[in-house]
């Protein structure tokens, strides 16, 4: 038997089923996946422990509260902070406290914060408006030289026989009506950054106070204008006690209230009835009594024998109140009674009082004239005049 030096191999292992090869290579990739796993929790720990230590050298930088510490926890107690816990937060007592907070009282505290908002719908006082416009004849024209033919006396006729001759005939005689005309303007200016900035329409509000005003001055130029460049009021025509027969064209009848300043006796009904019945009836059709508040609280006060008022308020919405049976328009233009003043008028101003207007109001937007301001130019031309003088009657209050 021969021995040899030569050293052994190691024989290889080798799998003999595919299988068992399989279950190994699994095995061996599990293992290395919760490796995997292990080493990211520990960088978490890890960062997380790095945070930690930041926050607490960061606390360890902030100076402590002057105060008391409170040695169960080792917290720093000040006294503002035991007040606020022993004083506010349990008893509500806030003495000696001092509050933080925001308050839209004053700036500093918030107000500068808080916006300040207007309301869009703009108050105003009302101005008294004369309503003549709505009782009178009103015309458009097409140019300022407006004219308007009346006739007075009427076309006379006769009686004759089958047989008579015919006779001429007078024929009416004609009077021209030119009422004086005025132009009524307004020039507000408004500045280009209050338009853009305003929290209301300013040309809408402008425009609409333009037309209040226009309203108010025409009224009170329609009652008492002097047609000087203006429309000439009905108070301005020449007056007289003549009758309507008698006295000129143009001319208003007047009827004496039998007192200077005032009423004759303890009632003026008297004098009342006699400035209706003044009034041919064909124009008391539609005739009203025109005066103002003032004289209207005296008149209110009148009783009959038997104790009626002779006012009588309306009994529906919109209609008039009554006096003698005849509508009271109040014309706060119209005079305060007082000696010799034409304080109440009576009649039908539809055919007795001629309003005659260009056209309506126009308004110019002009922002160049004077920048950086826009001017907003308004303009209306409008006359009038008595056009049938035995339409309308006065009461002056006088003797005679």
């Amino acid at each position: 038997m021969k021995l040899s030096n030569t050293p052994l191999e190691t024989p290889l292992e080798t799998k003999a089923d595919p299988m068992e090869a399989s279950f190994d290579a699994v095995l061996q990739a599990e293992e290395t996946e919760q490796h995997g796993k292990a080493i990211t929790e520990l960088r978490t720990d890890v960062d997380g422990l790095k945070t930690q230590m930041i926050d607490i050298s960061r606390a360890s930088a902030r100076p402590a509260l002057a105060g008391n510490i409170d040695g169960a926890k080792g917290i720093m107690r000040s006294p503002a902070s035991q007040d606020f816990v022993t004083k506010y937060l349990r008893r509500g007592d806030h003495a000696g406290v001092e509050l933080k907070s925001f308050s839209g009282a004053s700036g500093p505290e918030g107000g500068f914060a808080v916006p300040q908002e207007i309301d869009a719908l703009i108050g105003r006082t009302l101005k008294d408006i004369s309503p003549i416009r709505s009782i009178a004849t009103v015309v458009q024209t097409g140019s300022a030289g407006y004219r308007k033919l009346v006739t007075n006396g009427g076309t006379p006729s006769g009686w004759v026989s089958e047989t008579a001759g015919r006779p001429e005939t007078d024929t009416p005689n004609f009077n021209e009506i030119a009422p004086p005309t005025g132009e009524l303007y307004a020039n507000p200016a408004a500045s280009q950054a209050m338009l853009d900035d305003a929290a209301f329409d300013v040309e809408a509000w402008l425009a609409d106070e333009i037309a209040r005003e226009f309203a108010q001055a025409e009224g009170a130029a329609f009652v008492g204008g002097s047609g000087v460049n203006q429309p000439r009021g009905f108070l301005n025509a020449p007056v007289t006690d003549e009758p309507d027969d008698v006295r000129a064209f143009g001319s208003l009848q007047y009827v004496p209230s039998g007192a200077a300043g005032g009423f004759a006796g303890a009632d003026g009904e008297d004098a009342l009835v006699d400035l209706v019945h003044m009034l041919k009836p064909s124009y008391r059709q539609g005739a009203s009594f025109v005066m103002n508040s003032a004289t209207l609280a005296q008149i209110r006060k009148f009783k009959t024998a038997d104790g009626a008022f002779l006012w009588q308020a309306s009994l529906a919405s919109g209609q008039p109140d009554m006096l003698l049976g005849y509508p009271v328009v109040e014309a706060e233009d119209m005079p305060d009674v007082a000696a010799d003043s034409l304080s109440i008028a009576f009649g039908n101003f539809r055919a007795g009082y001629l309003i005659a207007e260009r056209s309506a109001t126009s308004i110019l937007r002009d922002p160049f004239t004077n920048k950086p301001f826009v001017h907003f130019y308004a303009t209306k031309r409008v006359g009038g005049q008595v056009m049938n003088s035995e339409a309308i009657k006065l009461m002056q209050f006088s003797v005679s």
